[in-house]
């Protein structure tokens, strides 16, 4: 497996440590108790909630940095709820694409893919079509700087332990990072840019062959 692709499951596979984003509040674990914000750092979270409900379409570049300093670039499809396409620049050959019920993580030069529910990734935090940050988080930190917002929020769970960190624009609120730590402690960043919200988007962008592994076996 290449470390890209390795990356790019690492980054799916926090999902096992993110379930505190699936929309469902959970409660606070010892050690790992959400704090409570002043007024300012509420309203502040408040804003960034009121901010991602309104997002219904977005595209842009991302680029994507592993804990060993491997980089990949790219552009991005959403569509919310549910859809999001990641199209990695050579001379990576993924793709990831979620159609609203399932991830797929395809690989174009083999023609295969792996497929994961989407309520099983990260993804779903992005992707729900409400957000609350307030209720269905564990918020362990937030801190308002002059040009960023950055908020962390912790999870245990029967699947490990880790944390996703939010990095917003102080102004507009949008988001512009995101880092997912695993229970190893290691890192997986995703930066946005070039981003426009709420333009037109192509459905067919969002669709997954849930045939293609079949069709790759028949072949050889």
């Amino acid at each position: 497996m290449t470390t890209a692709r390795r990356s790019i499951k690492r980054l799916l596979g926090a999902a096992l440590v993110c379930g505190v984003l699936s929309g469902t509040a959970l409660a606070p674990l010892p050690g790992k108790a959400a704090v409570q914000l002043s007024e300012e750092k509420q309203q502040t979270l408040a804003e960034i909630n009121k901010y991602f409900n309104s997002v219904k379409t977005m595209h842009g570049d991302f680029i994507q940095f592993g804990p060993n300093g491997e980089r990949a670039e790219g552009k991005f499809y959403l569509a919310r709820p549910g859809k999001i396409r990641f199209y990695y620049n050579p001379p990576a050959k993924i793709d990831i694409i979620s159609d609203g019920k399932s991830v797929s993580v395809k690989d174009r030069k083999l023609a295969t893919q792996d497929i994961w529910p989407l309520n099983e990734t990260p993804l779903r935090f992005l992707l729900a079509d409400k957000i609350n940050l307030t209720k269905n988080a564990q918020v362990t930190h937030v801190s308002v700087e002059p040009d960023l917002v950055t908020v962390v929020i912790n999870d245990d769970s029967t699947f490990g332990s880790g944390k996703l960190t939010l990095i917003f624009d102080a102004k507009s609120t949008e988001l512009k990072q995101w880092t997912v730590t695993d229970a190893q402690g290691l890192d997986t960043s995703v930066a946005i840019y070039n981003t426009t919200v709420n333009g037109p988007t192509n459905p067919k962008l969002f669709e997954i062959d849930y045939l293609a592994n079949t069709r790759q076996n028949l072949e050889r």
